[in-house]
């Protein structure tokens, strides 16, 4: 493959894209990453919006809970990584412990079984504060006239929020799940942190898999290719989020 060295490059024009598409790990990788990236998105942007709308009158009164609400995105996602493989360690963990002291059992987190579902619920619980914030604003954005207009032809509760509210959110929801999915696919520090490659490479993103193959297997060709899909994939879909964004609610 070309690019063995930065010194001595050798030009194979798209070589390098045939190599990486033939690559069984590159698909393993983004078949993760995909997976990763769609559920992590799916259920962070779900319970932002349910939060954001069931503690609207909460937060209207006490905004500064909001700030309190949003602090697990504060922390560096390496960090983040970091107190989790302590907190979950099998051996030293104090979650691991006590569940074993309670129920006498306890699974095995970062086991290569489980550790996909660990590393989900962690994303989760780190970016949900990020799609809550989002909804927060775009909920509170609505004009009290739509709201009055709408309850004085009857609507209210669950009506109302699927006829008036949500139509109306759904450019903040389109974004918000874009860029969370983008934000899952390219994940990289925590789950580094966390576990590496996992066992049998059963935690290898997209991103791992560029960066072992830049850095520790040599293959720079390999890794640039790599990078110009992901880029490339990334591009467009950001392209189709922002024009699910343009949409305007009829």
């Amino acid at each position: 493959m070309g690019f063995e060295t930065l010194r001595a490059p050798q030009l194979e024009g798209f070589g390098n894209f045939a190599d990486v598409l033939r690559d069984e790990a590159f698909w393993d990788s983004l078949g993760f990453s995909l997976r990763f990236g769609t559920l992590t998105a799916v259920l962070e942007v779900a319970l932002g919006l349910f939060l954001a709308v069931f503690l609207a009158p909460i937060l209207q009164r006490h905004a500064w809970l909001l700030a309190i609400l949003t602090l697990p995105m504060m922390v560096a996602p390496a960090m983040m990584g970091l107190m989790y493989r302590l907190v979950l360690h099998e051996f030293v963990g104090p979650v691991p412990h006590y569940l074993l002291a309670w129920f006498g059992t306890s699974p095995a987190f970062l086991a290569p079984g489980n550790v996909f579902w660990t590393v989900v619920v962690i994303e989760v619980l780190q970016w949900t504060p990020f799609t809550l914030l989002l909804f927060h604003l775009a909920y509170g954005s609505i004009s009290g006239e739509i709201r009055e207009a709408a309850r004085m032809d009857g609507a209210k509760g669950w009506w109302m929020f699927r006829r008036v509210e949500f139509p109306m959110m759904l450019p903040t929801f389109g974004v918000a799940l874009a860029i969370r999915f983008i934000d899952g696919v390219r994940v990289f520090d925590n789950i580094y942190v966390l576990t590496g490659a996992g066992a049998g490479g059963s935690t290898m993103s997209l991103p791992i898999y560029i960066y072992t193959s830049f850095f520790r297997g040599g293959n720079i060709g390999a890794a640039l290719a790599a990078s110009v899909l992901f880029a490339l994939a990334s591009f467009l879909i950001l392209a189709l989020a922002w024009r699910f964004a343009q949409r305007r609610p009829a």
